[in-house]
């Protein structure tokens, strides 16, 4: 790769900015779960958090941000976890307002609240919409009562199909998160899996492969999955099931009906901005000169005190080193079965592009990414390596 000098980033627009919310709560902490996610405590509350405190600090949180923002339009809200559904109505119209009356949020942007299908009501989830919710991503994973016993999950099958309907009667748009590769699955129970969620006809599916992560009650006590020879025939499986019913791969773990992409989530891909806010959360904010990241604290109760005490949270705020920036572009965009025009690298990085001719060049020989000069984009056999082709962009 050319030496880069000191001051190599220049960039002429800004990308499109979000933002993102974390609510760092859930009612049971799952077996595989590595995200930021705290089992609500008896006795804080009748929610067992504080929920008035939680979104003061936010709030103050995003203050900090808006110095970095200023003009910018906020294209997409976010709110994830944790399970966000365990926000009152009052808690979330109060958040959302407090955002509104902070932000140049874009008329009709799309607001995506994460649910699991025990924390759905449907007179709750008619109040959230009136918040201004208008699409919800809801945690499956299974429809099946053994696996989701396995998978450490609150609900069963039938309550998963009440949550869903609730969600449809209700929201513009839903997302339903299933999970393949689980412990004995066999390629029936799979298939039946799909064809319950295809059932319901929602906009968009994500599909994610169990595996088994750091730091997780799996890793230490790993459940017995179906060897890489049967996963890859469920994945086939699934995949057809899909593209039949008019699904499109949009994203190596996102299937979507025709203009029903996640905006928010294609804005990641697409190496976009976005301000991260609540405990753990992480931002990306580019400026002229320079593209930053940030990172909050993790504990929720560690997250608060700070914002009250010192009126920030940050653990973490750096400058990206301009010899990272193509492989976090390409750790994000080669994600996208379309990828992205070839001129993207150059007006969300500020670099040249023949500063990743060399991996390019690599990457075409071995069949990883497609030849056309006018796109970054993974070939079949890319998307299927995904790793391998990302690694080539570390150097």
């Amino acid at each position: 790769m050319p030496n880069l000098p000191a001051k190599a980033v220049s960039l002429t627009a800004l990308p499109p900015l979000s933002l993102y919310i974390h609510f760092p709560w859930c009612e049971k902490k799952c077996p595989y779960c590595d995200f930021n996610s705290h089992q609500v405590k008896d006795g804080v509350g009748k929610s067992g958090f504080d929920e008035k405190r939680y979104i003061k600090a936010l709030i103050a949180d995003l203050e900090t941000e808006l110095p970095n923002i200023w003009g910018r339009q906020v294209h997409s809200i976010f709110i994830g976890g944790g399970t966000p559904s365990l926000l009152s109505p009052e808690g979330m119209d109060e958040l959302l307002s407090a955002v509104r009356a902070r932000v140049n949020l874009e008329p009709n942007a799309e607001i995506t609240m994460e649910a699991n299908p025990g924390s759905i009501e449907a007179d709750k989830f008619a109040a959230f919409a009136k918040c201004g919710i208008n699409r919800v991503s809801i945690g499956v994973q299974s429809f099946q009562d053994e696996q989701l016993k396995a998978l450490g999950r609150i609900h069963n099958g039938e309550e998963a199909k009440r949550a869903i309907q609730i969600a449809l009667d209700n929201f513009k748009s839903v997302n339903l998160d299933l999970m393949y590769g689980l412990p004995n699955q066999s390629l029936e129970a799979a298939k039946a899996d799909i064809e319950t969620a295809l059932s319901f006809k929602t906009p968009h599916l994500s599909l994610y492969n169990l595996t088994l992560e750091p730091n997780t009650y799996f890793a230490s006590f790993p459940p017995k999955l179906p060897n890489e020879d049967d996963i890859d025939a469920i994945f086939e499986q699934n995949l057809d099931l899909l593209t039949k019913a008019g699904y499109q791969r949009y994203e190596v773990s996102a299937y979507a009906k025709k203009d029903q992409e996640c905006k928010h989530n294609l804005n990641y891909w697409r190496f976009g901005d976005y301000i991260g806010i609540g405990a753990g959360a992480h931002g990306k904010i580019s400026f002229p000169n320079k593209i930053t990241r940030q990172v909050r604290e993790r504990h929720p109760e560690t997250y608060m005190a700070a914002m009250e005490s010192k009126g920030n949270a940050l653990i973490e705020s750096r400058e990206i080193d301009p010899k990272d920036l193509p492989f976090e572009f390409m750790l994000n965009t080669l994600r996208l079965s379309d990828g992205v025009d070839t001129n993207t690298f150059s007006e969300r990085t500020g670099l040249p592009l023949n500063v990743i001719s060399k991996p390019i060049d690599e990457a075409c020989k071995k069949g990883l990414l497609d030849e056309n000069p006018s796109k970054l984009m993974a070939t079949d056999q890319g998307l299927r390596y995904l790793n391998n082709l990302q690694e080539l962009f570390l150097s």
